[in-house]
């Protein structure tokens, strides 16, 4: 039977559209249209020029033949091109691969391949990687090749017979009448994991979550108008978080950043009035470490969002004294990047700095249109109790989660077994129902029948004053199976000795968790910045042990 609030109203195209992302710089163009969106060297670009230049950029994909449901992938820093491509592709209807330019070739070619690229555009520094990946890959289909030109960059590039992205535009039209995804199902973007063992998942996200976690990022940090945002994470990174649809749609300014570099953000701060930026731990970690000469002149209040590992202590002490705020936020690429907060109430600024790392360090409540995240035991998909102490998995629920793995049906059911996206994150949640991860289920560390958590460990190496960076992986046992090993990168001048360190973790930890190895030296990360534990696992069997 037909419900009265059915039968006589129907859903047509003046009561619903479908949501995208892209209305936000439609919209912001329309509304303020001289406002600032780019700012790259002397580069000085408004939104209604931006808005103009992603037309011309749809317009010209699809008068190369490129338009629904076809890849167009690219291989750029973080500049003005990065921003349009956000845009202008899927304003052709087509899906953004934005790739990860630290990959080795192989990596690339094969994200080529599997994601059926179209079209590629290429920033000069990357020239060289692609010219090499294009020997490597495995399928004849035809690969438009889009060069871009920097004279931010300097040096020289390898020229591949592409052709030049500002002639690219001009071959398009600046009023190009693009439409609205016929669904918001659609796909969107393409990005793919950091496959640390095989290849990589492609993981699909649909217009509907990219706009509901742009919206987001707005409401967990209080994103005002015309923000003035730096980028220092990758956009290649969960597509930037979604932020890059985040500041079209609060008509903010875009500060491009080709590299991060402690000197070029602290400038980029004071000369552009910066007053947010989102990072791994190591880029705030570098600007806490940086010398304080650096830092002289800088204003207070900026807001930095953190993701990774938690904000240790000292990090967040740092921040304060540099008198930046700082946000902890929890997520994973198949969650269009952080879609958890660790959202702070007034009072905890009055607690000592101990207990406010214990709280900040918690990845916390969902984004306010994250439909749910829960810790749930994996078996039963029941949630544990709320204790603090039981552990089971994340696992998230709502708008703000993949499509799906492209290309991998087993890979997506599994994924999304029982109606939750499964995170592989081993946690806990406290009473007032925020969770702290304990570990990734591959790095918790049995030894001798009992479970430790390398984040515990690596949580109180971090409290040492000559800890830079830390990660605790499995060293192998003849005696308890596994024990932790500690790879340490210490503070520049620095003389701690291996038995320090384990007397320093004596104080806070049980016996049974102690390292019973510590290795120094600079830690291998990905170009976002986390620490490569799976390269660290290949050497810790041959670590010296110590005695303790």
């Amino acid at each position: 039977m037909a419900s009265i609030f059915d039968s006589d109203l129907p859903r047509n195209g003046a009561n619903t559209a479908p949501l995208t992302p892209l209305a936000f710089i439609a919209r912001t163009a329309e509304v303020y249209p001289e406002r600032l969106a780019i700012v790259h060297g002397a580069l000085r670009q408004t939104w209604g020029q931006t808005y103009a230049r992603c037309r011309q950029l749809a317009s010209a994909l699809q008068r190369n033949g490129i338009g629904k449901n076809d890849t167009v992938a690219v291989l750029l820093p973080n500049t003005p091109p990065m921003v349009e491509a956000h845009f202008g592709v899927p304003m052709a209807g087509a899906v953004l691969n934005a790739l990860n330019t630290r990959l080795d070739p192989e990596a690339i070619a094969f994200m080529l391949d599997h994601g059926e690229a179209r079209a590629v555009i290429v920033d000069p520094e990357f020239a060289g990687l692609l010219a090499k990946a294009l020997t490597l890959r495995q399928s004849t289909g035809e690969l438009l090749v889009v060069e871009v030109q920097d004279a931010l960059y300097g040096a020289g590039s390898q020229p591949l017979g592409g052709i030049d992205y500002e002639d690219f535009l001009a071959s398009g039209d600046a009023h190009f009448a693009w439409t609205l995804p016929a669904d918001e199902w659609d796909a969107i973007a393409l990005n793919y994991t950091s496959g640390t063992t095989g290849n990589p998942k492609g993981v699909v996200y649909h217009h509907r979550g990219a706009a509901t976690n742009a919206i987001s990022n707005v409401l967990e940090w209080d994103m005002p108008k015309h923000a003035v945002y730096l980028w220092t994470l990758p956009m290649f990174h969960c597509n930037g978080w979604c932020f890059p649809w985040t500041l079209a749609l609060r008509a903010a300014v875009n500060v491009c950043l080709r590299r991060v570099d402690p000197q070029a953000i602290f400038d980029a701060i004071c000369d552009h009035g910066v007053t947010h930026y989102c990072g791994a731990p190591i880029v705030h970690g570098m600007l806490v470490n940086a010398p304080a000469a650096m830092k002289d002149g800088l204003p207070t209040g900026v807001k930095a969002m953190v993701a990774g590992a938690a904000p240790p202590a000292s990090m967040i002490e740092g921040m304060e004294r540099m008198g930046f705020d700082l946000t902890h936020v929890y997520g994973l690429t198949e969650t269009y990047g952080p879609a958890a907060v660790c959202a702070q109430h007034g009072d905890w600024g009055r607690l000592d700095i101990g207990e406010r790392a214990r709280l900040n360090a918690r990845q916390g409540v969902r984004f306010h249109l994250q439909g749910d995240v829960r810790v749930l035991d994996p078996e039963t998909l029941q949630p544990v109790p709320q204790d603090g102490e039981t552990m089971g998995e994340i696992m998230f629920k709502g708008n703000i989660a993949m499509k799906g793995y492209l290309k991998n049906p087993q890979a997506t059911l599994e994924a999304f077994a029982g109606g939750w996206f499964h995170s592989g994150d081993l946690a806990v949640q406290y009473p007032d129902g925020y969770i702290k991860i304990k570990d990734r289920s591959k790095d918790i560390i049995i030894s001798g029948g009992e479970n430790i958590s390398s984040i515990e460990v690596e949580d109180v190496l971090y409290r040492h004053p000559d800890v830079l960076a830390a990660a605790v992986v499995a060293k192998p046992d003849a005696k308890w199976g596994e024990t932790p090993c500690a790879f340490i990168e210490l503070k520049a001048g620095s003389t701690a000795t291996p038995e320090e360190i384990v007397a320093h973790c004596r104080k806070y930890l049980a016996g049974f968790k102690l390292p019973r190895a510590v290795v120094f030296g600079e830690l291998p990360k990905t170009s976002t910045g986390k620490i490569q534990k799976f390269e660290l696992r290949k050497v810790a069997g041959s670590a010296s042990s110590i005695d303790v």
